[in-house]
């Protein structure tokens, strides 16, 4: 067994064995799917934004995914306490920071959330790209007009001011670290057919970086198993339905030769 393949596995195995408890404030267009995404892998979601019990839920999880895609006031002020809370904690969080760029508004909250410093940042690269300023206006609403290699400056700059793994989304997704950076070139096309895969990719980082103590592996080995679960899906889909339940089933039945047959990572040293 090579490097990649045993952390990948070590690391699936960990969360399957231990479950630990993700606390979700994401969008209501995906709240099921990240849901069941997050339990495919072995983990338990609550899905919780209602004020009074923020600081409660927050205290006995083991990290929180705080997804910004359908915004209002009440939604954002559960968000920021949820971060803010995260933080006094001590609990890994994990952003993913959907539409950076569209408007004044979503980049304020943004702004807002960054300041408690998310242990990880998850986007594609016109979010990333905005995120760090520096190109604020190449986001198509809440997709991407960037490539994710044209993003890795930004991702860097991000990792250095707020001191979180950056993971930058899109046909190779790439992960930012102080020390290196990865490559993970699996997944497929079809995928970006089906509204919320992405968001439950940050949801099942967010599981794996609740149950695994080396944050930079966790977030390597969810990404590669998000992107090897959904190329075996799209081989047997006949479409973009079928492709998000045989997306599920290949995340909670995976198997260690399923990856050995798959991977495809590279690791290089950050500038």
């Amino acid at each position: 067994m090579d490097v990649w393949e045993q952390i990948i596995w070590k690391n699936i195995l960990q969360i399957r064995n231990t479950s630990p408890l993700v606390h979700n404030i994401t969008n209501y267009v995906v709240m099921n799917n990240t849901a069941n995404a997050v339990l495919a892998v072995g983990a338990s979601p609550v899905m919780s934004h209602a004020h009074p019990e923020i600081d409660d839920m927050v205290q006995i999880c083991q990290s929180v995914v705080i997804n910004i895609g359908t915004l209002d006031e009440y939604w954002v002020a559960s968000m920021v306490r949820a971060a803010e809370r995260a933080s006094q904690l001590q609990k890994p969080w994990i952003l993913d920071p959907v539409g950076a760029g569209a408007t004044p508004y979503r980049n304020s909250v943004l702004e807002q959330l960054l300041a408690f410093k998310p242990t990880v940042i998850r986007g594609n690269a016109s979010e990333i790209l905005a995120l760090a300023k520096h190109n604020p206006t190449t986001t198509k609403g809440v997709d991407s007009t960037a490539q994710s290699n044209e993003a890795v400056s930004a991702a860097q700059c991000l990792n250095r001011e707020f001191g979180s793994i950056v993971c930058v989304s899109g046909e190779t997704d790439i992960i930012v670290t102080g020390r290196q950076i990865y490559y993970v070139r699996n997944g497929s096309t079809m995928m970006t057919r089906v509204t919320g895969l992405g968001c439950s990719a940050t949801a099942v980082i967010g599981a794996f970086i609740a149950g695994i103590e080396n944050k930079a592996e966790a977030v390597l080995a969810a990404t590669a198993l998000f992107g090897i679960s959904g190329e075996i899906a799209a081989r047997q889909a006949a479409g973009t339905g079928s492709l998000q339940v045989l997306l599920l089933d290949k995340l909670y039945n995976i198997t260690l030769e399923e990856i050995k047959q798959l991977i495809r990572v590279e690791a290089v040293n950050a500038a």
